[in-house]
C-alpha cells in the first residue's frame, strides 16, 4: 500500500513538473518581452527624460504586457488612467493632510473610490491604489504635484505596446505549445482508463481518476492561450495570416473542455466499476483506446492544418464499438460508460469542424441510436 502511495505521489509530482515546464516554454517569449520593455522604459525615463524617480515607467511596462495576453491595448489605457487618477488624488490629499499611516489609508480609499465612480475594472482600480501608495510613501508633502510620474507611466505603456507590435508573440506557436500537453495528457488518461478496465486494477483506476481531475487546469491554460493568440493575431498586421489556423484551435478548445469533463466521468465510472468487480466487456477498453487515438489525431490535424479524416474515423470507431455493448448489456453502469464514450466522440467530431447536427448524424450513421440499440 505504501509503495502504491509513493508511486502515486511521484506520478503527481512528475506531472506537475511537466506542466510547469510546459507553461514556462509557452510563456518564455512573453517573459523576455516584459523584461525588455521594463528595461527600455526605465532607460528612457531615467536617462533620456532625466526623471529622478523613474520607477513608474517599468511598472507601467510590466503591467501593460504582463503574462495575461490579449488585452494589452485596453490595459495600457487603464494603466494610464489609473496612474493619473491615483497621482492627482494622492498629491492633493498629501498637500492637505501630510503623510503617515492614517493618511496612507485615506489616500488609498479616496483614490480607489474616485476610479470606481467611473469604472469597475480591477486593474484600473488597483493601479490607482498602487500609484497613491507610491506617491505618499516616496514623495515628501512639500514637493507638490509632479508631472514626471504621469509621463513615466505613459512612457512605460508606450514602450510595452511598441515592443508587442514590433516583436509580437508567434500566436500559432504559443497555442501549439499550450495545446500539445493537453492532448498528450488527455490521450494518456484515456489509455490508462482502458488499461485499468482491462486489468480490473482498482489502484490503477484510482490513480487515473486523480490524474483525470488535473486535466481541467491544463485545458484552462490552453483556452487562455487560444484567446490570447487570437487577440495577438487580430491586432498585429504581421500575424493576421494566423487567424484562420487559430479559428480551428478556438473551436477545438471549447469542445476540448467538454471532452475533459467526459474523460473525468469515464475515469470515475471505471473506478466504480472496477471497485465493484463488474465484468467489463473487452470491447469497452478498445473503444477507449480508439478515443485516445482520436485525440492524438486531432492534435496532429490542428498542428499541421491538415485533413481531419483520421481523427473522425477513430472517434466513430470508438462510438461504434462502445454502442455494440448495449446489444447484450443494459445495466446502468455500462450504459453510463457507453454514453460518455459517445458524447466524447461527438465533441471530438465537432473539434474537427463539424457542427452539432453533422456530428450527431455521423455518429448515428456509424453507430446507430443508443436508445434503439439498447
Amino acid at each position: 500500500m505504501s509503495a502504491a502511495r509513493d508511486t502515486n505521489i511521484f506520478s503527481r509530482v512528475r506531472g506537475r513538473f511537466a506542466r510547469g515546464a510546459g507553461r514556462l516554454g509557452t510563456n518564455g517569449w512573453p517573459i523576455l518581452q516584459t523584461a525588455a520593455a521594463a528595461s527600455t522604459a526605465y532607460f528612457l525615463a531615467a536617462f533620456v527624460m532625466g526623471s529622478e524617480q523613474p520607477f513608474f515607467a517599468p511598472i507601467a511596462a510590466v503591467l501593460t504586457l504582463g503574462l495575461a495576453l490579449g488585452q494589452r491595448g485596453r490595459r495600457a489605457v487603464e494603466v494610464a488612467v489609473g496612474v493619473a487618477v491615483g497621482l492627482v488624488v494622492a498629491d492633493l490629499i498629501v498637500l492637505v493632510i501630510g503623510v503617515g499611516t492614517l493618511q496612507l489609508g485615506i489616500v488609498v480609499t479616496l483614490a480607489m473610490a474616485a476610479v470606481v465612480l467611473f469604472s469597475d475594472r480591477t486593474l484600473l482600480v488597483n493601479q490607482a491604489a498602487v500609484s497613491a501608495i507610491l506617491v505618499i510613501v516616496l514623495q515628501p508633502p512639500e514637493a507638490g504635484f509632479s508631472a514626471d510620474r504621469f509621463f513615466n507611466a505613459l512612457v512605460g505603456g508606450g514602450v510595452a505596446l511598441a515592443i508587442n507590435h514590433l516583436l509580437p508573440v508567434n500566436p500559432e506557436r504559443r497555442v501549439e505549445r499550450a495545446a500539445r500537453p493537453v492532448f498528450d495528457e488527455l490521450a494518456g488518461v484515456l489509455e490508462e482508463i482502458s488499461g485499468a478496465l482491462r486489468e480490473s486494477d482498482p489502484s490503477r483506476a484510482e490513480r487515473v481518476l486523480e490524474r483525470a481531475r488535473e486535466v481541467d487546469e491544463q485545458v484552462r491554460t490552453f483556452y487562455e492561450a487560444v484567446e490570447a493568440g487570437y487577440e495577438t493575431a487580430r491586432r498585429s498586421p504581421t500575424r493576421r495570416r494566423a487567424l484562420g489556423h487559430l479559428e480551428l484551435y478556438s473551436s477545438a478548445s471549447i469542445r476540448l473542455e467538454l471532452s475533459a469533463i467526459n474523460t473525468r466521468v469515464l475515469a470515475r465510472g471505471a473506478a466504480n466499476a472496477v471497485r465493484r468487480g463488474d465484468k467489463i466487456p473487452p470491447v469497452l477498453p478498445e473503444a477507449l483506446v480508439d478515443l485516445s487515438r482520436a485525440v492524438e489525431s486531432l492534435a496532429t490535424y490542428l498542428e499541421e492544418y491538415s485533413g481531419p479524416e483520421q481523427a473522425r474515423r477513430y472517434a466513430l470507431e470508438a462510438a461504434r464499438g462502445a454502442t455494440e455493448i448495449l446489444k447484450d448489456r443494459h445495466d446502468l453502469a455500462i450504459s453510463v460508460l457507453v454514453g460518455q464514450v459517445r458524447a466524447m466522440a461527438v465533441d471530438l467530431l465537432r473539434s474537427t469542424g463539424m457542427n452539432q447536427s453533422e456530428a450527431l448524424a455521423a455518429l448515428e450513421e456509424a453507430a446507430g441510436r443508443a436508445s434503439e440499440i439498447g
